[in-house]
């Protein structure tokens, strides 16, 4: 819902200039029909949007209901952010990189003890032990995980076998993938040592003032909590998540149509 600025180039005048076209902000009742075409299409029950102009939120609204029982959906409540994790979690980690803590091209097994492939598989991260037979891991830096270039696939659990592979060298092109951002959180825990969940805390919600939203459950999220619905139209409660991911969503992830789950 953003309109970017215009710009012409005057190339014809004896003083080349750029100007910007004048711009506005799509009426509210604009909105409201783009909003409601948007739920038809996608069968959802609930929506919130925020228009930013300028760098500053200039409008923010809900629709729709967040639960089973009817409940409005409303700009406060707590909704469950999937993937937008992802780029949460890439702005903590370009903190990081200005204070010199993380090197973005600097292969990411340099920030271990030892070989990445000797860690045993934890709960919550990725197998790292299926990489053992190829070298190619280590080249694989944090840029290479952030701009989804490892060569993993978006999950192991998604390939045929189940184990973590890299399917093409580190680095020549694009395929989105999660694991490698479980992989890079997990060199910011394991390697430097540092509570990912604390650091998100500290440098964007509390910054940012935004005490409804955490990368763990809280109680107090219970009293204006939206709910998901599968494709089938049945309802998928939020789940009360207990630890810290990069990705996103909990292993393995289930099909969802609203953005909730």
């Amino acid at each position: 819902m953003r309109r970017l600025l215009g710009v012409c180039l005057l190339a014809m005048l004896p003083v080349a200039a750029f100007a910007a076209e004048p711009h506005a902000i799509p009426t509210r009742a604009a909105l409201d029909a783009e909003v409601a075409a948007a739920m038809k299409a996608a069968q959802a029950n609930g929506l919130a949007i925020a228009v930013i102009d300028g760098g500053k939120v200039v409008h923010v609204a809900a629709y729709g209901k967040r639960n089973a029982k009817g409940e409005p959906l409303t700009a406060d409540t707590v909704m469950y952010g999937a993937s937008l994790t992802k780029a949460v979690f890439g702005y903590t980690v370009m903190q990081l990189v200005e204070e010199g803590k993380l090197d973005l091209d600097r292969p990411i097994g340099e920030y271990f003890d030892k070989p990445l492939t000797d860690y045993p598989a934890e709960d919550g991260y990725g197998p790292w032990p299926d990489l053992a037979g190829d070298p190619r891991w280590k080249t694989i830096t944090a840029r290479h995980l952030l701009t989804h270039s490892s060569g993993f696939a978006n999950f192991a659990f998604l390939e045929p076998d189940g184990k973590l592979r890299i399917h093409f060298d580190p680095g020549t092109r694009y395929a989105y993938s999660g694991e490698g951002l479980i992989l890079l959180q997990y060199v910011i825990e394991r390697g430097l040592g540092l509570d990912l969940g604390a650091e998100m805390q500290r440098r964007v919600f509390d910054r940012f003032v935004m005490p409804n939203t955490g990368m763990k459950w809280r109680a107090d999220f219970a009293a204006n909590l939206a709910d998901g619905w599968r494709e089938d139209g049945a309802v998928e409660p939020h789940d009360e998540r207990g630890r810290v991911r990069a990705a996103g969503p909990e292993l393995p992830a289930r099909p969802a149509c609203d953005g909730h789950r």
